[in-house]
């Protein structure tokens, strides 16, 4: 059991026997004499992906939901499956493409830094790394003499993500791009 004062983003709560991540938290506090601070938390039930609005009280208890985290690895696609594989016993775990359809331009071959969510003993999610290394498979030449702009121009890369990159990069180059907002970070 936790208090709404120790929720973090990426937390698994039992809410009505259902495991829901915390997405977004955000705390209020009034500014009258006495008010409580509320907090608002946007949960996804990972199960059914739904989203939940809740606002709770700083001391409202909260039960945490029986789910392992694993490191696991990216290990091949069948039809609209995708597998991972946990990296210390070697077992294999299956997701429906539509479950992790926000994660799917990050997933590169065999990629290893991968967090699984494991609730009786189905894979009910994937946590990615903060940023990964992609290649850039396709974009237009470099642009002699705008080196000093900080102009863009569109990339795809590797896996069909386009992404904005300055105008100096080429194809074939590794490149990090930010999981969370989809975004050009450096060079690799």
């Amino acid at each position: 059991m936790i208090k709404a004062t120790e929720l973090k983003k990426g937390m698994i709560i039992d809410i009505e026997g259902e495991p829901h991540i915390v997405k977004q938290f955000e705390s209020k506090s009034p500014s009258s004499r006495g008010a409580v601070t509320i907090y608002k938390v946007r949960f996804i039930n990972l199960r059914t992906h739904h989203k939940l609005d809740m606002g709770y009280k700083g001391d409202d208890v909260l039960k945490e939901a029986d789910c392992v985290r694993l490191s696991v690895q990216f290990s091949y696609v069948d039809g609209d499956t995708y597998y991972f594989m946990n990296m210390e016993d070697f077992t294999q775990y299956g997701i429906n493409s539509d479950e992790i359809e926000e994660q799917l331009p990050y997933l590169v071959d065999q990629q290893e830094d991968i967090v699984a969510l494991i609730m009786d003993n189905n894979l009910l999610g994937i946590e990615l790394p903060q940023s990964i290394n992609m290649q850039i498979v396709d974009t237009p030449p470099a642009v002699s003499g705008s080196s000093a702009t900080n102009r863009t121009k569109t990339a795809r890369l590797s896996t069909g993500l386009e992404v904005q990159v300055p105008e100096y990069l080429s194809p074939g180059e590794l490149i990090r791009i930010n999981t969370v907002t989809g975004k050009f970070m450096s060079r690799a």
